[in-house]
């Protein structure tokens, strides 16, 4: 089925289980360098320019290791109003993250790029939409001891896929992008590119 060595930049769990979940056999290498100080570096104009930026240097940080590898990047940025969010670090930053989107929509952008040989071949953002029911206090107390630090996984610091859902009165976006991998485009990419054969 597939034709090529691929390799996916990423530590995260989720993306690796999407792909594994498509059929796709693959190696998983993490990128080594630390996003917040590229995102702060880089001039970006938008939010989501900046989920391309990302994803592009963690393939790229790979790609240059593992030249004759195709490697997929992928970066998730939330942009609440035009403000930027990165992960959170604790239980206590937890909180004050749901404390600010409860009540507000914000935007996931999640970017995925694909390189080789330290060139991009293609790289592409896409956005979901996700209005934030009124949360008590008392409900982010019991939402957070509930999950767990598994939270600290995600910068919206919840798993829409389990009781993340609660968090939620509208969502606008495919599942992929919420999750922080376009998957149906990148399946379009590599079969385009003869990754993956029909």
């Amino acid at each position: 089925m597939m034709a090529d060595t691929l390799i996916l930049a990423s530590l995260s769990s989720y993306r690796a289980q999407l792909l594994k979940k498509a059929g796709l056999n693959f190696l998983i290498e993490g990128a080594s360098f630390d996003e917040r100080e590229i995102g702060k570096i880089e001039k970006v104009k938008t939010p989501k320019e900046l989920s391309c930026f990302l994803a592009s240097a963690k393939a790229k940080n790979v790609s240059d290791r593992f030249p004759d590898a195709l490697v997929i990047g992928c970066d998730q940025v939330l942009d609440l109003e035009g403000q930027i969010f990165h992960k959170v670090t604790s239980k206590k930053e937890a909180y004050q993250r749901l404390c600010t989107l409860s009540g507000k929509t914000h935007s996931l952008h999640s970017a995925v790029a694909l390189f080789r040989n330290g060139r991009k071949i293609w790289v592409e953002a896409f956005s979901a939409h996700m209005s934030v029911r009124p949360l008590s206090s008392k409900f982010i107390k019991r939402y957070l001891a509930y999950v767990g630090t598994d939270v600290l996984n995600s910068v919206g610091v919840y798993q829409i896929e389990g009781e993340g859902i609660h968090l939620f009165e509208k969502i606008d976006g495919d599942f992929f992008t919420i999750i922080g991998l376009p998957l149906l485009p990148l399946l379009v990419k590599l079969r385009h590119l003869g990754i993956i054969c029909d």
